[in-house]
């Protein structure tokens, strides 16, 4: 049984995206958050909050992001996903989201309701010899001092499989759907890193690739 406040939350995300949808935004998939063991605990949840991503938030790698403004702007560097047409894992490739935690996260609902977040996205290349996260690496640079990393990507976001599955499941029961060809960013791959105007942020995820964004303000 899905706790109801996610599944509430969720509707409300789902009407948000098709009004973003009607307005001429091209959907791109889904963005996952609060997988980590820790913070859904801090929540009382227990499975990821699912949120929406279009094209009006995708940047190019090497983007300059203005963050006057924001409250408590955040990076996380990720593995993304591609669906592929048996609803299960056809590549991957390495993503950078920002995101803005404004108000801080209490509320499953409001976070939902807010698209959990969400700020921008850029996406790598996708790799369609990987379907798996085994062997991938993550550090995360600011103006080239390395400040967070992992060697256990999935310890963070749950296995990469059991994300897909889970967002499928949670959509299915809200009236959405997820489709091949869609991508799912999983959460961050390292706790999410504070970041501020001024900054040169690097996220390397070995092998998949690099991507890089300046903040401004």
């Amino acid at each position: 049984m899905i706790d109801p406040r996610i599944e509430r939350g969720t509707r409300a995300m789902l009407e948000l995206r098709r009004a973003q949808l009607d307005a001429g935004a091209r959907p791109l998939g889904w963005k996952l958050g609060f997988g980590a063991p820790a913070a859904q605990e801090r929540l009382g949840i227990d499975r990821p909050l699912v949120g929406f991503l279009t094209d009006r938030t995708l940047l190019a790698d090497g983007a300059t992001v203005d963050v006057a403004g924001w409250a408590a702007p955040m990076l996380e560097a990720e593995i993304a996903v591609r669906i592929g047409d048996d609803g299960g894992i056809a590549a991957l490739a390495p993503a950078i989201e920002l995101a803005d935690l404004d108000p801080p996260p209490e509320n499953v609902e409001a976070i939902l309701a807010g698209n959990i977040f969400h700020r921008s996205l850029q996406l790598g290349d996708f790799d369609e010899s990987r379907a798996d996260a085994a062997g991938v690496t993550a550090r995360v640079l600011r103006d080239g001092e390395q400040i967070a990393s992992t060697d256990a990507p999935e310890a963070a976001t749950g296995a990469l499989a059991d994300v897909v599955r889970l967002t499928a499941e949670l959509l299915a029961a809200c009236g959405g759907r997820l489709v091949p060809g869609e991508v799912i960013i999983p959460g961050s791959t390292t706790l999410p890193v504070p970041v501020a105007a001024g900054q040169r942020i690097q996220a390397v995820l070995d092998p998949l690739g690099a991507l890089s964004v300046v903040l401004s303000g």
